[in-house]
């Protein structure tokens, strides 16, 4: 789920810093009309004074988002058909409150190991490995339009879905309407609830618009505005359809990776083994990421592959062009094993913020192509 996974992946990856206080208990759902929630005060909105016994709560946002529609040219029948008989989803709410990042009390990074041995299980491997086969002709023709290797994409598409067999099952309208009224990222939100509209008005049916509980959706698991901007067609039938169609949603991927910066013909990077006499002071970045900038931070400097060489740092395996710009990482802190890391390493972070997340898609794409 990236910005495509805005549901921000697992908890013992890093947290994308989108540290707030531990929040309520929430109540069970309850049937229409739902109970209001209380808002904290930075989160709360004033909305415009009527002249009649105003709707408050949650009919009163609803109220409010009719007029944000309007205003971003939704279709009026698309309005009224959804907006007016959308519920406040609780358990939505309860979801995405449980996962505000928590304040550190030191800098201590759980090891990347025991997470690699979740997400890179032989079971997604050999899955992965019959899709690949099984997709070949297709990703074929992907990959000579977008450039991106096919392994990726798979692997992507094995971590996200399990290969398509979770997508998530929460109706995004009334999710992400309950999201932006909740507040905490309320303008995030909005935004892709109208990119949800505007989805119904380009003729994707409302039983196919479920996901993850923070919006993601279909086999890419998109959110809202990348499906608007970034779903294709892969198999030449005419229809974008990433919800049901698997090609379709590969190529998806791949149009995503391209968008984010993905360098043909570039490996997203390589193991390698790192002295003990290194100067990690000397090879440390001075960069500010304007995004993810805790993710990015644990990175090193960008040197030349040949630079790297001279500081005794050896590929183990397949290798960079000398002139390939990589940056080190170390998952696991010195002494184990390390990456060297290129931009395409980059394009997989912005689909999912996560150094854990990254790295495991790039391990489970080596494993799938057997390199």
């Amino acid at each position: 789920m990236g910005l495509a996974a805005v549901a921000f992946g697992p908890a013992s990856a890093q947290v994308d810093p989108r540290a707030m206080r531990p929040a309520p208990q929430l109540a069970q759902a309850q049937p229409a009309p739902a109970r209001p929630v209380v808002l904290t005060p930075a989160s709360q909105t004033v909305y415009p004074t009527q002249t009649y016994a105003a709707p408050t709560g949650f009919a009163a946002y609803k109220q409010y988002l009719i007029g944000k529609a309007r205003r971003e040219g939704v279709r009026e029948a698309t309005i009224q058909a959804t907006v007016p008989y959308l519920q406040l989803n609780y358990r939505a709410i309860e979801l995405d409150r449980a996962q505000q990042p928590r304040p550190r009390t030191s800098n201590f990074m759980a090891p990347f190991a025991p997470y690699r041995q979740r997400h890179v299980t032989p079971v997604l491997i050999s899955r992965g490995q019959s899709r690949y086969s099984q997709h070949w002709p297709h990703l074929y023709q992907i990959q000579n339009r977008y450039g991106v290797d096919p392994a990726v994409l798979m692997a992507i598409y094995g971590h996200e879905t399990s290969y398509g067999s979770i997508t998530g099952s929460f109706d995004l309208l009334e999710a992400l309407a309950s999201l932006a009224y909740e507040g905490r990222r309320r303008q995030m939100f909005e935004t892709e609830f109208l990119a949800a509209l505007k989805l119904l008005d380009n003729g994707v049916s409302r039983a196919r618009l479920r996901g993850s509980y923070a919006g993601a959706t279909g086999y890419p698991q998109f959110m809202p505005t990348a499906a608007l901007r970034l779903r294709v067609d892969g198999d030449g039938d005419g229809y974008a359809n990433i919800w049901s169609n698997e090609v379709d949603g590969l190529a998806s991927i791949a149009n995503y990776l391209r968008d984010a910066g993905w360098k043909p013909g570039v490996p997203w990077g390589i193991a390698a083994h790192v002295p003990q006499t290194i100067n990690r002071y000397a090879i440390r970045s001075t960069l500010n990421a304007p995004r993810c900038a805790t993710v990015h931070k644990r990175h090193s400097r960008w040197l030349s592959m040949r630079e790297w060489r001279a500081l005794g740092v050896v590929p183990l395996g397949r290798t960079l062009a000398e002139n390939e710009m990589a940056t080190l990482l170390e998952p696991d802190g010195p002494g184990a094993r390390a990456y060297l890391l290129t931009a395409n390493y980059r394009a997989i972070l912005d689909y999912n913020c996560s150094n854990y997340y990254a790295l495991s898609v790039g391990l489970l794409a080596d494993a799938i192509a057997r390199r």
